[in-house]
């Protein structure tokens, strides 16, 4: 993490009225919550609409904040610790970011997309492990707020940043790609999520391509070359940066020449290497996100047998097709963290490949943030569920329910139902699920299906 003095610190986030006496304090990393703090940090007291950090902090100090910054309109600014004076403290924890990115000599990798966001950056640190010292972005810091923490929480000597680019709207992804100033950049695909905030498709990859404008010349822009609304674009954009594909498709510069799923990962070859790979994640959406990370792994030297080795030892962050097993032996599959039309069907999908099980179950909620459209998607993904993919469709939710509407006409009566009550779907669940079967559960985060998991273990 950040290591500075306060006058290093007032310096870079172009501050002001520190008292001389408090400038060789050193400062070692950064907090935006009083209730986190930890001895030594800088307390940023952010304001937000319900809720204005400069009422905490006293208590950031009582936790052990050394110093903190505050905004210069504000009144009665603390005389018992050391404070920087800022025009707006959101905009000073990012100047300070940005100043010490760069500072530090480091790689810095850009990953956006629909889907698979969290998946690529945890395979491409897995691989780029196996030569470098990584860190990444922690669960979901990848804003406005979270990118700049994650970036002030990187050692002085790491040697490559996988960050995740998250939006919600246009511009954002610009906002972060200069601030992050990323040597290589990867787009995993554009599905329909935030379709409420940019109204088509074609609008998310525009947004999603605002990662190149912060793209250093020198440096590697992947992206998903199956998706005609990213090929048609990028076409059209003069990028000085290094450009390569991946996909499905034998056109694209890294694409599959085998995939086989095994019981806990997926086996695959590549056009582009010898031998086979092992990769500790299941799905073929799994595969396309590694090849995205082999094409950026292979640019900063990292070789095949390395990363061999990392996808082998691959660990995903939870609720991202985790396997795991109840009590009484029954399989559960807990994709939980997050959906969307594609990503639902590419679950689907590999559901469909999978072979050696009983009863194949889905317990499939709610995708949330897909605009006016979300009835008629949800009714389509229901309608591409039949008895090659599962044997029993479970749908929760308000909007779960035209899931089971689309694939009741696919499946005799009773092997179709909708819920609103978690409890209710669990005991169904139990009821006819056994020891050799397996069950699928995905929605969107906000649904929390992964609490029919517990209530079934």
């Amino acid at each position: 993490m950040i290591r500075r003095t306060l006058s290093e610190v007032q310096q870079m986030v172009n501050g002001t009225g520190l008292d001389e006496k408090w400038n060789d304090v050193c400062i070692h990393g950064v907090s935006i919550d009083s209730r986190k703090v930890e001895r030594g940090n800088l307390y940023v007291p952010i304001q937000g609409e319900r809720f204005d950090g400069h009422s905490f902090v006293s208590s950031a100090l009582s936790n052990g904040a050394a110093a903190t910054l505050w905004k210069r309109d504000m009144p009665n600014p603390p005389a018992d610790m050391p404070v920087i004076f800022v025009e707006d403290t959101l905009q000073a924890l990012q100047q300070f970011a940005q100043s010490y990115r760069n500072q530090l000599n480091v790689k810095v990798i850009g990953v956006t997309g629909s889907n698979g966001k969290t998946s690529t950056k945890d395979i491409l640190t897995s691989i780029l492990a196996e030569k470098f010292k990584v860190q990444k972005t922690e669960g979901n810091f990848n804003n406005h707020i979270g990118m700049p923490l994650t970036i002030l929480r990187l050692k002085e000597d790491t040697e490559m940043a996988v960050l995740e680019m998250g939006m919600s709207g246009f511009g954002e992804i610009e906002f972060l790609s200069k601030l992050a100033r990323p040597d290589a950049a990867i787009i995993t695909n554009i599905g329909e999520s935030h379709l409420m905030e940019l109204g088509s498709r074609d609008g998310i990859a525009q947004a999603k391509l605002e990662i190149v404008t912060g793209l250093q010349e020198d440096g590697l822009f992947v992206y998903n070359g199956d998706e005609s609304l990213l090929t048609n674009r990028v076409s059209k954009m003069n990028i000085a940066a290094k450009v390569v594909t991946f996909g499905d498709a034998f056109e694209n510069d890294y694409h599959p020449t085998h995939i086989e799923m095994k019981a806990t990962g997926t086996e695959f070859t590549i056009n582009r290497a010898p031998g086979s790979f092992f990769l500790a994640a299941l799905g073929k959406h799994n595969v396309y996100n590694s090849l995205a990370c082999m094409a950026v792994a292979e640019f900063f030297g990292v070789s095949w047998e390395q990363m061999r080795t990392g996808l082998a030892e691959l660990e995903m962050t939870r609720m991202r097709m985790e396997v795991e097993k109840t009590a009484g032996g029954l399989t559960i599959i807990n994709d939980a963290y997050n959906a969307s039309p594609t990503s639902m069907r590419a679950a689907l999908a590999f559901m469909k490949d999978l072979n050696g099980y009983g009863k194949k179950i889905v317990v499939l909620g709610d995708m949330l943030e897909l605009g006016d459209q979300e009835i008629q998607f949800h009714y389509e993904v229901g309608q591409d569920i039949n008895s090659e993919t599962a044997d029993y469709v479970f749908a929760y939710g308000e909007l779960g329910v035209h899931i089971a509407r689309g694939a009741g006409e696919n499946f005799a009566a009773g092997h179709v139902k909708a819920y609103t009550d978690k409890e209710a779907l669990a005991k169904d669940l139990k009821a006819i699920a056994s020891k050799e079967d397996v069950v699928l559960v995905k929605a969107s985060r906000g649904t929390k299906l992964e609490d029919v998991i517990s209530l079934i273990r």
